[in-house]
C-alpha cells in the first residue's frame, strides 16, 4: 500500500475516490474553523455542482460520527468519487474519532480492488487516520478467491508529514498483523507457525527474540502450561520478545498474551457453537506481537518484554483430565476442576516467567472468560489489577485510543472461591458468578506482588458481524493502546 502526501486541493487529485472528514457543525459546505478544510470542501462543493450543500441543507447529510454519503462526480473532475464521512462536533475531534472515520471511508471504497484514495480532513490525528484507512480497507476473507473487500492501493493524506505517514504505517500494519493472525484458521495458525512468525516480524524490526519447544518448557517446569497442551499433536511454544530502548537500569514492562490457538474445551468440551470461532483464542498472543511490533518502530526510551504462551487444547489419550493436579512453574500446585479453564493455566507459566526475568510490572491480555462478556457486553474488556496507579496510566491509555475498557473489583473475597482442598489452589470459582473475576484473582497469585493489569478481551477482540469501520472477526483492539501506554510511560 502506498502512501503519500497529498495537495490541500482536492480537486487537483489524479485519484479513484476524494474523502473529505466533515464535522456535525459545519453549517453547509465552506463553513468550518479550518481554513484548509474550507478550501477543500468550498472546492468540492463547486466542482460537484453544489451537491454537498445541497446534502446538508436537506438534512441528507449531518456530519454526525461515522456517517457516509458516497456520490459520484462529473467527468470534469479527475476522480471519479466523492464520500462525505462524518466526524462528529468539531469540539470532539480525537485521534480515535479520525480513526475510525477514515477506516468507515475505506471500508466502503475496497469493495473494489486498486483503488487510489485522497482524504482530506480538518487538520491534526493524522497517522490515526493513516492507520483507520489501512484497518477498515482488510477484511477477514483472507482465504476466499475473491475478497469482499481489497487494501488500498494508494492512500493519499493532506497535510500529513513524513512522521504522519511512518506512524500511520507502524499502527496500521501492526493491527493487521494481529488481525490477521486470529482471523486465520487454525490449521493455519498453531504454536509452532505463530513462533515462526514471531521470528520474522522480530527479524523485521530489530527485536529480540527467545523460543523455548517443548524441551525447553520442560526445562523450565512450566508444568501448567504444559499440562493444556498435552492432549495436542501440535508441541506448545513459549515466546519471548525484548525491546531495550532505555539503560539497562530502567525498568522493564512485560506484556504477556494467552495464546490457545485452538480451544476444544478440552474433557470439558465446549458445544459446536461455542467452538466454531475458537481459532480467536490466541487473541491475547497475537495484540502482544502486534503491539511489540509497533512499540520496535516507534522507538521509545522504554525496555519492554512481550510473552506469549502458545498451546492446543484439545482432547486425546494424553489430554490432561478433570481432577488431576498440576505443579506451576511458580511452585504452586492447581487442581483443575475445568480443563475449559485453560487460559489461566497458560498465563500462571507465562506471568512466572515475566517475573523471573526481571519486570517491574506487568499486563497481560487474553481472551479469557465468558463470564466478561456477560458482564460487559461485546465492546468492552474488563480490566483487573492489583495496582491502582498502573491501573489508572493503562485506561487513560485506553481512552485516548478510543479502546473500552471497564475496570472489575478484585476484593479479597473472590480469592477464597479458588482455594482448593487437595491444592493450593484451583483453576475455577464457586459456581458461575464472579467468573471473570475469580479467573483474575487466580492469575494474581503468579505475579508476585508486582504492579499487574489483567485485561479480559474475551469481547471486543472479536466480533461476530461487522461494524461501519470494520470488517466482522478480530479487531487487533488494544495494540494502540498498549503503544500509547509505553510511549507516555517513557516521557
Amino acid at each position: 500500500m502506498h502512501l503519500v502526501a497529498s495537495a490541500s486541493n482536492p480537486t487537483e487529485q489524479d485519484v479513484d475516490a476524494l474523502v473529505i472528514g466533515v464535522t456535525a457543525d459545519d453549517g453547509s459546505a465552506g463553513q468550518t474553523s479550518d481554513q484548509s478544510q474550507h478550501s477543500a470542501l468550498s472546492a468540492l462543493d463547486e466542482l460537484s455542482g453544489q451537491v454537498i450543500r445541497r446534502l446538508r441543507e436537506h438534512g441528507d447529510f449531518s456530519g454526525d460520527a461515522n456517517e457516509l454519503v458516497k456520490f459520484p462526480l462529473p467527468p470534469s473532475a479527475r476522480a471519479r468519487w466523492a464520500v462525505l464521512v462524518g466526524l462528529g462536533p468539531s469540539a470532539d475531534a480525537s485521534a480515535p474519532g479520525y480513526f475510525r472515520a477514515a477506516a468507515t471511508a475505506a471500508k466502503a471504497l475496497a469493495t473494489k480492488p486498486g483503488m487510489r484514495v485522497g482524504f482530506h480532513f480538518p487538520s491534526g490525528h493524522a497517522a490515526s487516520g493513516i492507520a483507520g484507512a489501512m484497518v477498515g480497507c482488510v477484511g477477514q476473507d483472507l482465504l476466499r478467491a475473491k475478497q469482499k473487500l481489497n487494501p488500498l492501493a494508494e492512500i493519499r493524506w493532506s497535510g500529513a508529514g513524513e512522521l504522519d505517514l511512518a506512524r500511520g504505517r507502524q499502527l496500521g500494519e501492526s493491527i493487521n498483523l494481529t488481525r490477521k493472525l486470529v482471523n486465520l484458521p487454525p490449521n493455519h495458525v498453531f504454536p509452532e507457525s505463530f513462533a515462526s512468525t514471531a521470528q520474522e516480524v522480530a527479524d523485521e524490526v530489530g527485536l529480540g527474540i527467545e523460543i523455548w519447544d517443548q524441551k525447553r518448557l520442560e526445562a523450565e517446569r512450566c508444568g501448567s502450561l504444559l499440562a493444556v497442551a498435552q492432549g495436542s499433536i501440535n508441541p506448545p511454544r513459549l515466546v519471548i520478545l525484548r525491546y531495550q530502548g532505555a539503560s539497562e537500569s530502567t525498568p522493564w514492562t512485560a506484556l504477556v498474551g494467552k495464546g490457545v490457538t485452538f480451544d476444544s474445551g478440552g474433557y470439558s468440551l465446549k458445544p459446536s457453537d461455542g467452538m466454531k470461532d475458537m481459532k480467536c483464542d490466541m487473541a491475547g498472543a497475537a495484540t502482544v506481537l502486534g503491539a511489540m511490533r509497533a512499540i520496535a518502530l516507534a522507538q521509545p526510551k522504554a525496555n519492554v518484554i512481550g510473552i506469549c504462551g502458545l498451546v492446543e487444547n484439545m482432547v486425546s489419550g494424553g489430554a490432561y483430565k478433570l481432577g488431576d493436579v498440576l505443579r506451576a512453574r511458580s511452585g504452586k500446585t492447581i487442581e483443575v476442576l475445568n480443563t475449559d479453564a485453560e487460559g489461566r493455566l497458560v498465563l500462571a507459566d507465562c506471568l512466572d516467567v515475566a517475573c523471573s526475568l526481571g519486570a517491574e510490572r506487568i499486563i497481560d491480555l487474553a481472551t479469557l472468560t465468558g463470564a466478561c462478556m456477560v458482564a460487559l457486553g461485546n465492546d468492552v474488556a474488563g480490566l483487573m489489577t492489583n495496582n491502582d496507579s498502573l491501573a489508572s496510566e493503562v485506561k487513560e491509555s485506553a481512552a485516548r485510543c478510543g479502546e473500552p475498557l471497564w475496570e472489575l473489583p478484585m476484593f479479597a473475597e473472590y480469592g477464597e472461591q479458588i482455594t482448593s482442598p487437595l491444592a493450593d489452589i484451583k483453576n475455577v470459582g464457586n459456581g458461575r458468578w464472579g467468573g471473570a473475576i475469580t479467573a483474575a484473582k487466580f492469575l494474581e497469585e503468579f505475579v508476585q506482588k508486582r504492579p499487574w493489569v489483567h485485561l479480559d478481551i474475551a469481547g471486543p477482540a472479536y466480533a461476530d458481524s461487522s461494524k461501519a469501520w470494520i470488517d466482522g472477526g478480530a479487531s487487533g483492539i488494544f495494540v494502540r493502546t498498549l503503544l500509547d501506554f509505553v510511549e507516555h510511560s517513557a516521557g
